[in-house]
C-alpha cells in the first residue's frame, strides 16, 4: 500500500468529491432546512417532519393521493388540520424561506394559510386568498408587513409557491419559479412565542370573504381545498436562482389527482315513474362531511321523459327540477329576515338539522313528497321562536307529482308564526363548479304570460334599464326559464299572485360565475356570499319573484300553492295547462253514491267522497250496460271548455273500498296502463283510489267508473 503516499493530493480530493458528489450537492441545497413535510408518511397516526423527525397531529377528513414526489395530502376544505405544538416549533432568525407545492381544487372561503405561525405579537403567515392570490405576512420592525402577489394560483394544476424574508431587503413571493410579489423594507423579524404552528388551515374561525351582510355571517372553520406536498421551511433566504432550479427539478409531469366536480347525476337507467330513496354523491371531501346512512335523499323519476325531481341534502332538500343534461333549477323556500341575524330560511340549515324529506305516496298514478323545515338563521336560531314553548316558524311543503312531469307545491305554516316580513318564491338556477351563468341559461332567459295568452320575453342585454320599458302582460302567472336544455322548467301561479322583477339583465353576467356560493352545498355560516370565481357550485338569477295567494286553511294554518314542472313543448302549451289548473272546469256527478268534494287546486285533483250511507249491493238494472256483472259505479261529467280545459286529469276517490276499476271515457272503455293509471292509498279511514287519466279536451268529458266483480262476489 506504499503507492498511496505517491498519489497527488489534488487528485485525491477530486476523487472524493466525485464519489460523494450527489449527497454533497444535496446537503448544499438543503442547508438551513429546519422543517420538511413530504406529506406522505404517517407514524402512529401523526404526520412526519422528515428533517427533525417530529410527529405532528393530523385530524379531520383527508386522504393521500399521488403527489409531486410519491404521495401527497389532500385537504378537504373544511376539517383537515395539521398542527405542531408550540413547544416543538423550530426557531428561525433574520431570514427564512417557506416553500410548498399545491394543487388547488377550489379557492378558500377567505385567506387560508399554507403555513402559519403567528399571534398578536409576532410571527408569519404564508396564505392563499379567495381569488387565488398569495400573501406573505411577517412581523418585522415592530409592525406587520404584508406582501401580496399580483398573479393568482391556477386551479387544478401543480404549482410551486415560495415566500422569502430577509430583514435587509423585505419580502418576496414566487410562483412556479417566477417572482410575482415584492415588498421592500428593513426590519428585524420577531417570531411568535408559545404558539402552535399550523399547515393548510386557519388557526381560528374567520368570516368568509365577499359577504352580503356582516350581521348575516359568522366566523367559520375551514381549510384549504387543495393537495399539499413537499412543504419546506429554511432558516435562510433562498435566491431566485435556487427557487427556479427547485421548480424545474421537482415539476411533476402528471396532473394532480383532483377529479371533476359537478352536481350529482342521477344514474341513467330505464325510466319509470316513482320516488326512490337514495344517496347522491357530490365529491369525496364533501360527502365525507355528512353523518348519514344509505338513504338520505329522494329522487322522483318519470317514464315519459329523462327529467328528475331531486330532494338532496346539498340543497337542504329544497326540490330541484333537473334537466336531461343535468341543469338544476331550484326555488326559494319560505323566508323571513331581520337586521340582527339576516335571513331565516332553509338555506342556513347546513347540516339539515331541521330540514327533512319523506315519501308519502308512491303509486303509478301519483307521487307525494313531504318536505318539512324550520326557518333558521346562520346562528341556527329559529324564526319567531316562542320563549315558553320553544316553537317557532315551521313549514310543511307537499309536492303532488304526476306522470306528466308536473307537480303542485303546497306549502303551509301555522297562522301567526311567520309575520309580515317574508318571501315565498324565487326562481334560482344552479351552476356546477367550472360553469358560468351563460353555460346554464340562454340570452333570452325567461318568458312570462297571463291566462289570456299575452306574453313577453326578458333577456340579457347591454346596459339594461333599471325599470323595464317592455310591455308586461296584465297579471302574469306563467313563467318558463330558457335553460340550455331540451326540457325547460316552468312555474304556474294561482290568479291573484303578484309577479315582480320582470326586467332585462346585464349581459355581462352570462360570462360570470353564478352569483352566490353560500348555497347550495356551502358549509360556511353566511346568509349571502358573492362568488367571484367559477370554482364552486353556485345559485344565481332569482328572477322573477312572485308573491302567491295566501289562503286560510283548517286548524289555524295558512297555505299557498303553485304548479311546477318541465316540458320540451312550445311555451304556448303552458297556457291551456295553466287554465286547466287555475281555472279548472266544474265536475258534476250524474250517478253513483258519491258526493262531489270539488276541485282541490293544491293537489291538482278532483276529490270525490262516498255518501254517508250504509253499503248496499247494486242491482244490474241500475247499470246501463247489463252485460256487465253487478258493480259499484260512478258516473260524472267534467264541463271543459276553451277557458277551462282538461289537460290531464286526476281523481281522488275517498274510501273506495273496492277492487281495480273499469273506466269508460265518453262511452269508450279505457285500457289500464296505456289509457289510465291507478294507485291505492291506505289510510286509517279506509283505502283511497287515485285515478290518473292523460287526456286533453276543451269539450265536456263523460267519465264512468265501475268496480269489476265476478259472479262469485
Amino acid at each position: 500500500m506504499k503507492w498511496v503516499k505517491f498519489i497527488n493530493p489534488l487528485v485525491l480530493v477530486l476523487g472524493i468529491i466525485l464519489l460523494i458528489g450527489p449527497s454533497f450537492l444535496l446537503a448544499d441545497d438543503s442547508s438551513g432546512l429546519v422543517a420538511w413535510w413530504p406529506m406522505e408518511k404517517l407514524v402512529k397516526d401523526r404526520l412526519l417532519d422528515q428533517s427533525s423527525e417530529n410527529l405532528d397531529s393530523l385530524s379531520g377528513n383527508y386522504r393521500f393521493v399521488r403527489g409531486v414526489k410519491g404521495k401527497a395530502l389532500k385537504f378537504d376544505g373544511y376539517t383537515t388540520v395539521v398542527r405542531r405544538n408550540a413547544s416543538r416549533v423550530f426557531q428561525i432568525g433574520d431570514a427564512f424561506t417557506v416553500e410548498a407545492w399545491v394543487a388547488v381544487a377550489a379557492y378558500p372561503w377567505n385567506w387560508c394559510p399554507v403555513v402559519i405561525h403567528q399571534n398578536s405579537e409576532g410571527g408569519y403567515a404564508f396564505e392563499i386568498g379567495p381569488l387565488g392570490e398569495l400573501k406573505f405576512k411577517v412581523f418585522a420592525g415592530g409592525e406587520w408587513k404584508e406582501c401580496v402577489s399580483e398573479a393568482k394560483i391556477p386551479l387544478k394544476q401543480w404549482t410551486q409557491v415560495v415566500a422569502v424574508f430577509d430583514e435587509n431587503s423585505g419580502s418576496s413571493i414566487y410562483l412556479n419559479g417566477q417572482e410575482v410579489g415584492r415588498l421592500a423594507f428593513r426590519g428585524i423579524f420577531k417570531d411568535a412565542e408559545k404558539t402552535d404552528l399550523w399547515l393548510g388551515t386557519i388557526p381560528e374561525r374567520r368570516k368568509p370573504a365577499f359577504i352580503h351582510r356582516q350581521f348575516g355571517s359568522l366566523p367559520s372553520w375551514y381549510s384549504l381545498d387543495a393537495i399539499l406536498d413537499e412543504i419546506k421551511v429554511y432558516s435562510r433566504a433562498m435566491s431566485a436562482e435556487e427557487i427556479l432550479k427547485a421548480y424545474r427539478q421537482d415539476k411533476p409531469s402528471s396532473a394532480p389527482d383532483i377529479p371533476p366536480r359537478e352536481l350529482p347525476r342521477i344514474p341513467e337507467r330505464r325510466n319509470r315513474f316513482g320516488a326512490f330513496y337514495t344517496r347522491l354523491n357530490y365529491y369525496w371531501e364533501w360527502d365525507e362531511l355528512w353523518r348519514v346512512g344509505d338513504h338520505p335523499d329522494v329522487v322522483v323519476t318519470f317514464d315519459q321523459s329523462p327529467v328528475r325531481l331531486v330532494f338532496w341534502r346539498g340543497t337542504r332538500y329544497s326540490p330541484c327540477w333537473v334537466t336531461e343534461n343535468n341543469i338544476w333549477m331550484a326555488d326559494q323556500s319560505v323566508e323571513a329576515w331581520d337586521n340582527k341575524e339576516g335571513c331565516f330560511e332553509h338555506m342556513q340549515d347546513r347540516h339539515c338539522r331541521y330540514s327533512h324529506v319523506r315519501i308519502i305516496e308512491n303509486t303509478p298514478a301519483r307521487v307525494v313528497i313531504h318536505w318539512r323545515y324550520a326557518l333558521v338563521s346562520s346562528r341556527n336560531h329559529i324564526w319567531n321562536e316562542d320563549e315558553r314553548s320553544g316553537w317557532g316558524c315551521w313549514v310543511d311543503e307537499y309536492y303532488y307529482i304526476y306522470p306528466d312531469q308536473t307537480g303542485v307545491r303546497k306549502y303551509s305554516w301555522q297562522k301567526g308564526s311567520l309575520g309580515p316580513v317574508r318571501q315565498f318564491q324565487e326562481s334560482i338556477p344552479l351552476t356546477s363548479p367550472g360553469q358560468l351563468q351563460g353555460d346554464i341559461i340562454n340570452k333570452d332567459y325567461v318568458t312570462v304570460a297571463n291566462l289570456k295568452g299575452e306574453k313577453q320575453v326578458f333577456s340579457y342585454v347591454e346596459n339594461p334599464p333599471k325599470k323595464t320599458t317592455k310591455f308586461i302582460p296584465e297579471n302574469p302567472l306563467i313563467q318558463m326559464h330558457n335553460t340550455k336544455s331540451r326540457f325547460k322548467p316552468f312555474i304556474i301561479f294561482e290568479p291573484g299572485g303578484k309577479m315582480h322583477y320582470l326586467k332585462d339583465m346585464d349581459i355581462r353576467a352570462l360570462s360570470r360565475p353564478g352569483s352566490c356560493s353560500h348555497w347550495p352545498v356551502g358549509q360556511v355560516l353566511s346568509d349571502g356570499r358573492t362568488q367571484k370565481t367559477p370554482d364552486r357550485a353556485t345559485s344565481f338569477l332569482g328572477f322573477p319573484i312572485t308573491d302567491p295567494v295566501i289562503h286560510e286553511g283548517p286548524e289555524g294554518r295558512n297555505w299557498a300553492a303553485s304548479l311546477y314542472g318541465m316540458t320540451n313543448k312550445p311555451f304556448d302549451t303552458l297556457i291551456p295547462l295553466a287554465r286547466s289548473w287555475a281555472c279548472a272546469p266544474k265536475l258534476e256527478i250524474l250517478a253513483g253514491e258519491f258526493d262531489n268534494g270539488g276541485y282541490d287546486l293544491s293537489q291538482r285533483a278532483y276529490v270525490i267522497k262516498p255518501k254517508n250511507l250504509k253499503p248496499k249491493k247494486l242491482k244490474a238494472k241500475n247499470i246501463k250496460d247489463k252485460n256487465l256483472p253487478s258493480s259499484r259505479f260512478l258516473e260524472a261529467i267534467i264541463k271543459a271548455n276553451d277557458d277551462s280545459p282538461v289537460d290531464n286529469l286526476c281523481l281522488v276517490i275517498k274510501n273506495w273500498r273496492g277492487k281495480e276499476p273499469i273506466l269508460l271515457l265518453n262511452g269508450r272503455k279505457m285500457r289500464k296502463g296505456n289509457d289510465f293509471r291507478t294507485g291505492k292509498i291506505r289510510t286509517l279511514e279506509g283505502e283511497d283510489l287515485i285515478l290518473w287519466i292523460p287526456l286533453f279536451s276543451q269539450e265536456p268529458v263523460r267519465i264512468r267508473l265501475e268496480e269489476y266483480r265476478s259472479q262469485s262476489d
